[in-house]
């Protein structure tokens, strides 16, 4: 039982270490193109959307270890690809104007920061004040 156990621990490290190896794209690219955001809102989004939704994401030491680093590089890359305020000014009026909708209303339905974020960066949580600011966003007095 005991040489089992063993062989069991060292295949399951031996298993954790090789997995190390896959490569993570952790890139911050160097396009930034946000100037057009009012400044609370670009504020507020800094703190608690950027490390998802922009090319300034911060990797903290736990996304370079494997298998969370995938799961939180897949998450920063799905985040880039639904709206990445670091291309802010590249999007249409249009794309703008339904990005400012969506985000209000992930925000209010707390489908956003999502919940795994928030267990790592409780700060993140939007408070009642932020919200009137994105309000005022959509209502177009920013």
């Amino acid at each position: 039982m005991k040489k089992t156990l063993k062989i069991t621990g060292f295949f399951i490290l031996a298993l954790f270490l090789a997995i190390q190896l896959k490569p993570v794209d952790r890139s911050n690219p160097s396009e930034i193109a946000d100037s057009g955001l009012p400044y609370e809102v670009k504020t507020i989004l800094k703190a608690k959307c950027y490390d998802c939704h922009s090319n300034e994401s911060h990797w903290p030491w736990y996304s370079y270890i494997a298998p969370v680093s995938w799961w939180i590089s897949d998450h920063v890359h799905e985040g880039r690809r639904e709206v990445n305020y670091s291309k802010w000014d590249t999007y249409s009026e249009d794309r703008k104007e339904d990005k400012i909708e969506e985000t209000f209303d992930e925000v209010l339905d707390g489908l956003m920061p999502i919940e795994s974020y928030l267990i790592t960066h409780p700060d993140a949580k939007v408070t009642e004040e932020e919200i009137d600011v994105f309000d005022m966003w959509l209502a177009g007095e920013l």
